[in-house]
């Protein structure tokens, strides 16, 4: 079977089996705890992804992986975790926790739709085997990013629910 081939079923298989755990575990968590809470166990999850920086660390790669996809996921990566680090510490004050929850949201979900199209531009599915030791990051770890991206801008963007709301759909869903 082509390289590129195993790839995208991994990567569809990597989607697939995330979907159906954080549908099971996850999301219904998130949806028990206070709004605070939910974003700061995403933030916590982001806060990883200095991680990316390993698409540019020689030898753990290809020395043939596309520099122009390589850097780009590694810094996008880096500044994503960064503004997740930076939302975790800041939790106190609510305004500036807030605008870090948006700010690691948006540049998050922003570069890994990017990091997709440059994989996609620099033919990197087909040539899967530069990622080297990298090569479960965007089968195991990014499917989980996108998702969790998804659930904060819908977390976001919800309406507010009371806190005897909220405690009546706790008791409801026990």
């Amino acid at each position: 079977m082509p390289t590129e081939v195993l790839f995208q079923i991994q990567l569809v298989l990597g989607y697939v089996a995330w979907l159906l755990c954080f549908g099971a575990y996850g999301l219904p968590w998130l949806n028990s705890t206070d709004r605070t809470a939910a974003q700061r166990a995403i933030a916590t999850l982001h806060s990883f992804r200095f991680f990316g920086l390993v698409f540019i660390l020689p030898g753990v790669v290809g020395p043939n992986l596309p520099a122009g996809f390589a850097a780009f996921a590694a810094y996008g990566d880096f500044a994503t975790g960064i503004l997740a680090l930076l939302a975790l510490v800041s939790v106190r004050i609510p305004w500036l926790f807030w605008s870090f929850v948006v700010a690691f949201n948006l540049v998050g979900a922003v570069d890994l739709i990017a990091d997709y199209y440059h994989a996609i531009q620099a033919g990197v599915p087909a040539h899967a085997e530069q990622l080297g030791a990298a090569y479960a990051i965007p089968i195991l770890y990014v499917p989980l990013l996108m998702i969790t991206h998804i659930a904060a801008f819908y977390f976001l963007l919800r309406p507010r629910r009371s806190a005897s709301r909220a405690v009546t759909d706790t008791a409801t869903a026990s």
